[in-house]
């Protein structure tokens, strides 16, 4: 990688951000393609005046942004996209001549990692497990994108829950939306929904010993199952659901693919993908890395 003064900066700010993946995954694209592009890490606390600095500097091209900032960034953009706007959040910032740009690239990149599957969501009954940022993003994209038959939701925060699912209803009021608890017995659900995407931290190593109650035998070939959790490579759930004949999709697809949408946005070239695959599946399988968001 060579440095010079054409070089263009990108990178992801958090706090912390020590634990990011993000680095690997772009400076292995970069690489990979001969672009003249560093990505680097930021622990930031003071988001308006790292904006300020961003919007200054011309070669500063790109952001990920990662917790706590995802909601604060919004209020010092130029434009956000009217899918991110109305999820409330940011994870992707780009930089055009000084004009900040936010978008949202958690739900479209879970929608590629269904699509590469082979698995299409249109008309499809979609539950999820969690209620939480990943999966606020993910549901506002499906809803807004994928023209699901059903929405189905299940929490553990009554409060995140419920205004989760009365800001769906109230954006897409045309949609069976639906919402539950995780404490319940829920093989009910598991068995009419074609689509279950695991968006809770259970299974995560280093994170707990908690366990989800979650029906496997429910699961058969008919069932497409996605887990955000990435370490390990395969959780339970992955493992149980591939055992029972359903497509399963380890939560590296979902993050390379938002990744390769950030990517695209920033340079305008079609992302390595594989070789951003092999970079994340190598450090995660050789490394005591900490599975938090990007």
């Amino acid at each position: 990688m060579n440095i010079d003064t054409n070089t263009q900066l990108c990178a992801v700010i958090g706090h912390p951000v020590r634990h990011s993946l993000s680095p690997l995954i772009h400076n292995s694209a970069f690489r990979t393609l001969g672009l003249n592009y560093v990505y680097l890490a930021f622990d930031v606390v003071d988001v308006e005046n790292c904006l300020r600095g961003m919007r200054a500097l011309d070669g500063f091209r790109g952001l990920s942004v990662t917790i706590p900032h995802k909601e604060n960034v919004t209020k010092f953009l130029d434009e956000i996209d009217p899918v991110a706007r109305r999820i409330g959040s940011v994870n992707t910032i780009i930089n055009e001549k000084g004009r900040l740009i936010g978008t949202n690239t958690d739900g479209e990149g879970t929608i590629r990692a269904f699509e590469r599957a082979g698995v299409k969501l249109q008309g499809k009954r979609v539950l999820f497990l969690g209620a939480g940022g990943a999966v606020r993003a993910v549901a506002f994209t499906i809803a807004s994108e994928a023209s699901p038959q059903k929405i189905t939701i299940l929490g553990r925060n009554p409060d995140r829950l419920r205004r989760l699912v009365s800001d769906l209803k109230t954006n897409f009021p045309y949609l069976n939306i639906e919402y539950g608890y995780l404490s319940e017995d829920f093989s009910t659900l598991v068995k009419t929904h074609e689509v279950i995407i695991q968006g809770t931290p259970v299974g995560m190593e280093g994170h707990s010993t908690e366990a989800l109650n979650f029906p496997y035998d429910n699961l058969d070939s008919t069932h497409a199952v996605l887990d955000m959790v990435y370490k390990p490579l395969e959780t339970r759930l992955i493992k149980e659901a591939r055992k029972r004949g359903s497509v399963a999709i380890v939560g590296t697809e979902m993050l390379i693919e938002q990744a390769g949408i950030q990517f695209e946005l920033w340079t305008g070239c079609k992302p390595p993908l594989d070789k951003m695959r092999k970079a994340v599946e190598s450090a995660i399988t050789t490394s005591n890395f900490n599975n938090r968001e990007n």
